[in-house]
């Protein structure tokens, strides 16, 4: 007769709580890092440290995390102050925050407070406050912003207006852009 070893049996370790409002998918914590993505590193730059300056409180609200190699497709996101973004997601969003992380992809129409993008946006994308663009990140579609950082390597490309109101905001016409590396 065999007896039964511990990995069958009840787990005895009881699950680690959570911060209220967070959620997280792809199995990474928001314990343990003030940025949400598990155990890793804060991304570490001056525009970076500038952003987060201006950034509202991660802990102040919901926040939703997309870990790496999840995939979240053909959804809309309501009421999430906070949306990091590790694996790949499809969808339309409003929210305060979007961090989209190096290996993160988002495709779709987001209507953001403040955008940091480490990885690639393509979309419609309406930033009403700060766009910032990393020198790993790449934002295609049309875009519209309040201010906006780019990093040198940072990319930026599609119909881009100064402005979240339409028309470019100052009764100037949308600027076109054309695929390129940012140079400071």
């Amino acid at each position: 007769m065999a007896l039964q070893g511990p990995f069958f049996g009840k787990r005895e370790d009881a699950p680690l709580p959570r911060a209220p409002g967070t959620s997280t998918l792809g199995g990474t914590s928001s314990l343990g890092s003030a940025n949400g993505i598990g155990g890793a590193q804060p991304f570490a730059s001056a525009a970076s440290a500038q952003a987060a300056a201006t950034a509202p409180s991660a802990d102040s609200g919901a926040k939703l995390t997309v870990g790496p190699n999840i995939k979240l497709k053909g959804v809309e996101i309501t009421d999430c102050d906070t949306l990091v973004v590790e694996g790949t997601v499809e969808a339309t969003m409003n929210s305060r925050v979007i961090q989209i992380a190096e290996q993160g992809a988002f495709k779709g129409s987001a209507e953001i407070d403040i955008a940091e993008v480490r990885g690639v946006f393509d979309g419609n994308l309406t930033v009403r406050q700060k766009l910032v663009i990393f020198s790993t990140g790449k934002v295609t579609g049309k875009i519209r912003y309040g201010k906006i950082v780019i990093e040198e390597g940072g990319q930026l490309s599609g119909d881009i207006t100064f402005g979240t109101a339409s028309g470019g905001g100052d009764g100037k016409p949308a600027v076109k852009a054309e695929p390129q590396t940012a140079t400071a």
